[in-house]
C-alpha cells in the first residue's frame, strides 16, 4: 500500500482542522467560553485568563472527516490491485473513533460546568471517573466480540498470554493513560506536540505492521493535532479543553491496543506517564511525608516553575517522545524480522 495515502491524511486533517479554527475560535469567544485559570497554577498563567475553551473539536471534526476519505482511498485501492481486507479491519476503526468520541464527551460535559455553570473545577472525580469506566468496560468488550486476542506480543522478548487478566489489566491502562494525556495539556501546546510526535511514530508502525486502516487513523490525528497547533502555540489563541485531551486520550490508547504490541504504549508515551505518575507521587508526598517532591506537579509546572520557558518544555518533552517513537519503531521493525 502507497505511503501517500497517509500523506493525503494527515494533510487532510491538518486543512481541515487549522481552517475550522477560523469559524470556531470567534465563535467560542461570542459565547464566552473563556478559561478561568487558578490561582494555585504559575503566576505569569493569568494572562490566560479568557482564552477560549473547547478548541479540541477542531480536530475532533478533521480526524473522522480525513480518516473516512482515507479509508475510501484505500479501500478503491484494494479492489483495484484485488488486495483483500484484513478481517474486522472497519469494525477496528469504528471501535477507536468511537472510544475516542465517548472520552470526548465526557470532557466536554467537564468544560461545559466550567464555561457555562461557572464552576471552575469542572465535572466532579466521581462522576467523571465513574463515567470512564462504563466506557472502558463498553471498549473492551467490544474488543472481545471483534476477537481481540488475548496474547501480548512484547518485541524482542517474545508473546504472553494473559487470558482474562488481559481485561483488568487493559482496563486499569486505559484509564490511567486517558487520564495522563488529560494531565500533559497544561502549557501552550505541549500536549498537541508530543501527540503529533506519538501518532507519527504510529503510523510508521502500523506500516510495518501492514495494517493500512489504522495508519490512517495515526496520520489523521498527526494532522488535526499540527492543524490545532496553529492557533494554539504560544501565546495560544485557543485551548483544547478537556474536551479536545480526552478525545485525544481515547485515540492515543486505540493506537497502542490495535497495533497488538500494548508494551509500546508506555514506551512511545513515555511523556504522558510521567506527567501522570508526577502528579500522583506529589500527592502521596504531600498528604503522607508532608513535603513536596517538585516544585509544582504534574511535571511541566515544575519546569515552569524551575524557569523554562513554554517553548523550551515543548521541545523537550517532543523530543524525548521522538526518542522513544524510534526506538518502539527500531523494536518493532527487529520483530518482525525475527518472524
Amino acid at each position: 500500500m502507497p505511503f501517500w495515502i497517509n500523506l493525503i491524511v494527515g494533510f487532510l486533517s491538518l486543512i481541515v482542522a487549522a481552517l475550522f479554527g477560523v469559524i470556531l475560535i470567534p465563535y467560542l469567544k461570542k459565547l464566552k467560553a473563556g478559561s478561568h485559570i487558578l490561582d494555585i497554577g504559575p503566576a505569569w498563567h493569568k494572562s490566560k485568563e479568557g482564552t477560549p475553551l473547547m478548541g479540541g473539536f477542531m480536530f475532533i471534526l478533521s480526524v473522522p472527516v480525513s480518516l473516512w476519505v482515507g479509508y475510501l482511498i484505500i479501500k478503491a485501492y484494494r479492489s483495484a490491485h484485488m488486495i483483500e481486507a484484513p478481517e474486522n479491519s472497519g469494525w477496528k476503526l469504528i471501535a477507536a473513533i468511537g472510544v475516542a468520541m465517548l472520552f470526548m464527551l465526557v470532557g466536554f460535559c467537564d468544560d461545559y460546568i466550567k464555561v457555562v455553570k461557572k464552576r471552575n473545577k469542572g465535572f466532579s472525580i466521581v462522576g467523571k471517573t465513574a463515567c470512564q469506566i462504563i466506557i472502558i468496560v463498553a471498549y473492551l468488550a467490544a474488543l472481545w466480540a471483534l476477537g481481540y486476542d488475548t496474547v501480548v506480543e512484547f518485541p524482542l522478548i517474545g508473546d504472553v498470554d494473559f487470558g482474562w487478566l488481559y481485561y483488568p489489566v487493559m482496563g486499569l491502562a486505559i484509564y490511567v493513560l486517558v487520564n495522563a494525556v488529560n494531565f500533559t495539556d497544561g502549557v501552550d501546546g505541549l500536549l498537541g506536540s508530543v501527540t503529533v510526535v506519538y501518532s507519527v511514530a504510529f503510523t510508521l508502525i502500523f506500516v510495518l505492521l501492514n495494517d493500512w486502516e489504522m495508519s490512517a487513523l495515526s496520520m489523521a490525528v498527526a494532522g488535526g493535532c499540527m492543524g490545532f497547533l496553529v492557533w494554539n502555540l504560544h501565546p495560544a489563541k485557543v485551548f483544547m479543553g478537556d474536551t479536545g485531551s480526552m478525545f485525544l486520550g481515547g485515540c492515543v490508547v486505540a493506537m497502542g491496543i490495535a497495533s497488538g504490541l500494548e508494551l509500546l504504549l508506555p514506551l512511545a508515551g513515555l511523556i504522558y506517564v510521567v506527567e501522570f505518575f508526577s502528579d500522583i507521587i506529589q500527592i502521596f508526598s504531600i498528604r503522607v511525608l508532608h513535603k513536596k517532591v517538585f516544585r509544582m506537579a504534574p511535571i511541566h509546572h515544575h519546569f515552569e516553575l524551575c524557569g523554562w520557558s513554554e517553548y523550551k518544555i515543548l521541545w523537550v518533552f517532543s523530543g524525548v517522545t521522538l526518542i522513544c517513537g524510534i526506538l518502539g519503531i527500531v523494536a518493532v521493525w527487529l520483530y518482525r524480522q525475527s518472524l
